[in-house]
This record gives C-alpha cells, sequence and structure tokens, in this order.
C-alpha cells in the first residue's frame, strides 16, 4: 500500500504510526476484547488533541440487555447490538465530554452509520489497523470512507508496530 498525504479529508495509508497513535490504537484493542460477541471484536477510543482519553466502547448489547444466547443468533444479535463507535460517543456524552476535534481510534473501518455518527459529533481524524477490516465489510468500508472524506474528516489506515 502506498501513503498519501493528509489534508482536507483525504486517505493515509499504510504509514507508521506515531507514539500517540500507538498508544491509543492499542488501547483500542484491549478494548475490543471486552466485547462478548463470539464472531466479532471491535474497539474504540477517543482522545482530544491533547492526547486525553475522553472515552471508550466495543461491539455489544445495550447496558441492561444480558450478554447471552442472543449473542449466537445472528438475526437477532444485528438487532440489538451497539457498534464499538456508538457505544464510545455514547459514553463521551454520559461523562459530559464533547468530542469536537478529537480523534476515534477503530480496530476496524466504520461501517456508514458509525462514520455519519462520528462526524456528527465532531470527530476531525479516525486511525484504523491497515488490513484488520475483514474483506466482507469492505464495500461498507470504502462508503464509509467516502462519507468522512466528503465531511472532511480524515481518515488513516497505519500499520501496528511490535
Amino acid at each position: 500500500m502506498q501513503a498519501h498525504s493528509i489534508a482536507d479529508g483525504q486517505t493515509r495509508v499504510g504509514g507508521m504510526m506515531n507514539g500517540w497513535d500507538r498508544k491509543f490504537i492499542e488501547m483500542a484493542v484491549l478494548v475490543s476484547s471486552w466485547s462478548k460477541d463470539p464472531s466479532t471484536k471491535v474497539g474504540c477510543v477517543i482522545a482530544d488533541s491533547d492526547h486525553a482519553q475522553l472515552s471508550e466502547g466495543f461491539n455489544g448489547f445495550p447496558r441492561g440487555i444480558a450478554d447471552d444466547a442472543r449473542l449466537h443468533e445472528r438475526e437477532v444479535k444485528y438487532r440489538l447490538i451497539v457498534h464499538a463507535e456508538a457505544n464510545a460517543i455514547a459514553a463521551a456524552a454520559r461523562n459530559g465530554h464533547g468530542l469536537k476535534g478529537a480523534t476515534a481510534y477503530v480496530t476496524f473501518c466504520p461501517c456508514p452509520q458509525c462514520a455519519a455518527l462520528l462526524i456528527q459529533a465532531g470527530i476531525v481524524r479516525v486511525v484504523t489497523i491497515a488490513g484488520a477490516t475483514p474483506a466482507h465489510w469492505m464495500k461498507e468500508c470504502e462508503i464509509a470512507q467516502a462519507m468522512l472524506k466528503e465531511a472532511g474528516v480524515e481518515y488513516e489506515e497505519a500499520q501496528r508496530t511490535s
């Protein structure tokens, strides 16, 4: 993959993460492990421009909804599950944190609905892990990337380092 410059909602693919990006994407990976979803684990960490963590979220059922057999029933699960990005935005709102000007670190490319939420919340940059998005989600990812670009949100896929 080639690197592209980032300006006005451009996409950069394959670059190396800086220290803060690495810290927050690794935190998003940790947060993803909290998901009870047996098939897919996604994490999101949102940080402000001063590198303070504002919120985190993982894909899972809403608060108060039991993590039970419904997790194994795809049709039901898809209707109940809250995506990591939406959970992170909700957590920020619940705790009184504005997200305008913040960066979202997500383990996979956001879906179009989550991209819309990130845009509406005032996120200015989204960082994901290069090559982590499952192939069957790529069409949705392309739509989300186009939305982010049109809205002027930077989107970066960076390589993880050990």
